[in-house]
């Protein structure tokens, strides 16, 4: 019993707890797996210490845990299997119940729903004491080649689980140590050593290697009796082939696939952490961001590449980078070089990914298998899901946080084999309830002192590792779906809004029964080969995520199902229909929180921007032929494209979208909405907010945008229509009739548009972070390398031209007083479409900020009258009303009074 108790405490319990244990189970393992889950929390050492927390804290599992991993010098060869003295129920581990809060005296939420709250627990904490050791290296004579063994502390890696690690404990200790005995009685036995199971090979061969090497030692004959048993689990092995199946030894039993799926992954997960390290270490580059404003974006994809972000680095002098607006660098153009050597050096490193990824998924559980399911797949051992949770959703969940579905569709290699992946685990009911639950990651490590080891090896350093609850993932596959489904809806094409009268006169009926079947069929045009390709990779991605949902359904339930789909995140058809109302006790950072969750969920939408034609000769529009317009300041554009197909455009703008859907900058600071026409998706409208910090904080700002005939390989085209009907003039890149100055549209100096690269997101972000500036002055030509200086301070900033040396003088002041009049005041009393939700949701949740905001805005004011292009006022006293400021921001207050009174009826957020 003493080396049973010894083994207990080398997997981190106290010498009490595990002799306590070892009276109540017979067992050493079963023992282990109970110490584990609390049960014998409350038991005290010899010194009165508890060595973990009471029960009522460890099994709330949104407080923090601490777990001892299993010490390498376990003595697994004193355990005794004494499974058939367990009790079957006591055998069972429940994977769906790991994350439900258990307080003793309420009734368990299983009693009424098994599976309610398995995936909304990503608050969980646990923290684990993880040994490292040094591996072993041998010589293995058939491979010709020395190979690293796995250590047992590298094989329960990264494992938060405490009935998990007492699985993975067990069967490393079982493989790597002692004989297997015949099963047939004989009294002969062979000796197992643990480069049997746990060899890892060159990474370029590895896995081909493992399973010859596995294949070669599974059947084992006994040298006495001649009969055939298995190596891994000791069983006796049935040489009668299954029909159409191929015989292989590795399906005979639950261990070895769990073994197989252990090492797998492993050499799968060093090979992708591999190739990451070597993408960031031959990258000399670093994003470079500009200290002027406070403005929290997302990030834009590419955004951390030099090549990508050209067009946003100000020119440096010396070695101090000038605070400037929008590019004056000169006539930059990208440089290119190298691009198609990383895309195939991207592409083979993908390809060896995938074909790793396609070997280690045969072993997976699957009862499609052809030919029928065998033993290991209806019989999955613990270890196998323990592995799968650890080491493929460290991969998956990287891949899947990948924001374009343009590079996802450029590495099909390594994201179609994903998918088949998950399918696979989601078809299987063992698997199933993974595709929801939450992925454990490690946030933070600290390494502890080192120890000496038990039987007089190296050192053994200890780390303790902090493991934190994230999205699962068929959560983080939906942000592709809804990338999918954008890029889908843009290679549809352009089609007629088809509205159904509500009721059709006689003579309608009459022609619609006379020409039914007369009208010819206009069959679709095909779509080139890249559209091609991007449409079925989209097809593959709706696919699985269907096929995770029927087969999650199936096992678990439709309740479980709704309850994921309500956790997704959604792409909303209309903003009218989330109107969010602030309860006047909520701190500023309830409501900070309030405001971001809200712009998140609104900040992508499709709507309807055609202007029906008026009816005709009596006749009802819904049955005329005309095109529609559009509301837009690019009607006519728009309707010159109605009918044609470009598919080089339509492809652009299927990537374009799938990317916005998911990745506009949204922050309390400064956000950027977006709505696109739902049946021409080249015709956009842009708001975005003011920077905090700026004389256009908080203001909402309306671009116009269209996407052209030469679209990506030539700019869109961008409208500015906050103009105050033309009038007003915001900034050196803003002019009074709309035109938007912006290198990337070719409307300025400086990096241009990069065919087939530059994106919209990129043109949306410069014109929030760099013309929307601080210091707008900055933005005129000339005075860039004044940045600092009295003016600058004072935001004075001039036009100049050729006949006159200043015919244009403003400053900060003016402009806020133009962005209360117009941005703020204007667009809330007559809000633009397709944005008056928007407006006033923004206005009514930041309305106490903004209350401040003007306050301070006020007591700045120099007291001149509005300049609204060019003219300048006289001045009069600071603060002062005599230019109607003062009026205006009592009318924005009253206003704002008025927004944050919910109607009846309507839910105040509390």
């Amino acid at each position: 019993m003493e080396s049973q108790v010894q083994q207990l405490v080398e997997m981190g319990a106290t010498v009490a707890q595990a002799r306590a244990a070892l009276k109540r189970y017979k067992d050493v393992m079963q023992a282990a797996e109970r110490i584990f889950d609390g049960a014998f929390d409350d038991v005290l050492d010899e010194d009165g210490d508890v060595r973990m927390g009471s029960a009522s804290e460890t099994e709330v599992r949104d407080q923090k845990t601490t777990t001892r991993l299993a010490t390498p010098e376990a003595e697994g060869d004193d355990s005794e299997d004494d499974a058939d003295g367990a009790d079957e129920e006591d055998e069972f581990v429940d994977y769906d119940s790991d994350y439900e809060v258990k307080v003793e005296g309420q009734r368990s939420t299983s009693d009424i729903d098994p599976y309610a709250g398995v995936f909304f627990s990503k608050d969980r904490r646990e923290e684990v004491i993880e040994v490292e050791e040094e591996p072993q290296v041998v010589y293995m004579p058939k491979a010709d080649e020395k190979v690293r063994l796995m250590t047992q502390s590298e094989w329960m890696k990264g494992c938060p689980e405490g009935g998990e690690q007492s699985f993975l404990f067990t069967i490393y200790s079982q493989l790597t140590e002692g004989k297997c005995p015949c099963p047939y009685g004989c009294g002969a036995s062979v000796q197992r050593k643990k480069s049997d199971f746990f060899a890892l090979y060159q990474i370029k061969s590895s896995f081909p290697k493992y399973i010859e090497q596995l294949q070669g030692i599974v059947r084992q004959k006994c040298t006495r009796c001649s009969k055939v048993f298995c190596f891994a689990c000791g069983e006796p092995i049935n040489d009668e082939k299954p029909p159409d199946a191929q015989h292989n030894d590795l399906f005979h039993c639950a261990g070895i696939q769990g073994v197989v799926l252990g090492i797998g992954l492993a050499m799968l997960e060093q090979l992708y952490h591999d190739q990451i390290q070597n993408v960031a270490g031959n990258s000399d580059g670093k994003a470079r961001t500009s200290k002027r404003r406070k403005v929290e974006t997302t990030p834009v994809p590419g955004e951390g590449d030099d090549e990508d972000d050209a067009f946003m680095t100000p020119p440096v002098q010396g070695s101090k980078k000038l605070k400037v607006g929008t590019g004056y660098a000169g006539d930059q153009k990208e440089d290119t070089t190298g691009q198609a050597e990383a895309q195939a050096n991207q592409r083979a490193k993908d390809e060896k990914l995938g074909e790793l990824m396609h070997a280690i998924r045969v072993y997976l559980p699957s009862l499609h298998r052809p030919g029928g399911g065998r033993t290991s797949d209806y019989l999955v051992h613990p270890t196998a899901l323990a592995h799968l949770r650890r080491r493929f959703n460290n991969i998956c969940s990287s891949l899947l946080r990948n924001d374009s579905l343009t590079d996802m569709s450029d590495r099909s290699a390594v994201y179609f084999e994903l998918f088949e992946w998950l399918e696979t685990i989601s078809n299987h009911e063992a698997l199933a309830s993974m595709m929801a639950m939450p992925i454990m990651v490690a946030s933070s490590v600290k390494t502890n002192t080192t120890r000496k080891s038990a039987n007089g090896g190296p050192p053994l350093r200890e780390r303790t590792i902090v493991y934190e609850g994230s999205s699962g993932p068929r959560e983080l596959m939906e942000a592709i779906v809804i990338q999918a489904n954008a890029a889908m809806k843009s290679l549809e094409g352009a089609k007629h809004v088809e509205v159904e009268p509500d009721e059709m006169t006689e003579e309608q009926k009459r022609v619609t029964n006379d020409t039914k079947g007369k009208a010819k069929e206009v069959a679709a045009a095909p779509l080139s080969e890249d559209n091609q390709k991007l449409a079925k990779f989209c097809r593959r991605i709706l696919a699985t995520a269907e096929a995770i949902d029927r087969s999650l359904k199936e096992t678990k339930g439709l309740a479980f199902v709704q309850r994921l789909h309500d956790s997704l995140p959604k792409i909303y058809s209309s903003s009218a229909q989330d109107d969010v109302y602030a309860d006047e006790g909520l701190t500023d950072d309830e409501i900070q929180k309030l405001y971001v969750d809200w712009a998140t969920r609104v900040r992508f939408e499709y709507c309807d921007l055609t202007i029906p034609p008026p009816p005709q000769d009596g006749k009802d529009a819904t049955f005329t032929d005309e095109l529609p317009n559009y509301k837009t300041y690019f009607n006519n554009e728009a309707r010159m494209l109605a009918s044609q197909d470009i598919p080089k455009r339509s492809l652009a703008i299927a990537k374009e979208l799938a990317v916005l859907t998911t990745n506009l900058p949204i922050a309390w600071h400064s956000s950027i909405f977006l709505r696109v026409d739902e049946t021409r998706v080249d015709i956009i409208k842009a708001l975005i907010i003011g920077p905090e910090d700026t004389p256009y904080q908080n203001g909402c700002f309306l671009f116009d945008i269209f996407l052209g005939h030469a679209y990506n390989q030539a700019p869109p085209s961008v409208k500015y229509m906050t103009t105050h009907g033309g009038k007003y003039r915001f900034n050196p890149n803003l002019y009074a009739d709309g035109k938007v100055c912006l290198s990337l549209l070719g409307t300025w100096s400086g990096p241009g548009w990069s065919a087939g690269r530059s994106t919209l997101l990129q043109v949306l972000v410069s014109i929030q972070s760099m013309i929307l500036c601080e210091e707008p002055y900055l933005n005129e030509p000339g005075w860039a390398n004044s940045a600092g200086t009295p003016q600058s301070a004072a935001c004075a900033y001039f036009r100049l031209s050729i006949s006159t040396p200043s015919d244009f003088l403003s400053d900060s002041a003016n402009i806020r007083r133009m962005v209360l009049k117009a941005a703020m005041l204007g667009n809330l009393k007559n809000p633009p479409e397709p944005f008056g939700d928007i407006i006033r949701t923004h206005f009514r949740l930041k309305a106490r900020c903004i209350n401040e905001q003007l306050d301070k805005w006020l007591a700045q004011d120099d007291g001149r009258g509005l300049a609204a292009d060019g003219a300048t006022i006289g001045r009069g006293a600071t603060g002062g009303s005599t230019n109607g400021f003062a009026a205006d921001v009592q009318e924005m207050k009253r206003l704002l009074l008025d927004l944050r009174k919910a109607p009846a009826g309507e839910t105040v957020v509390a």
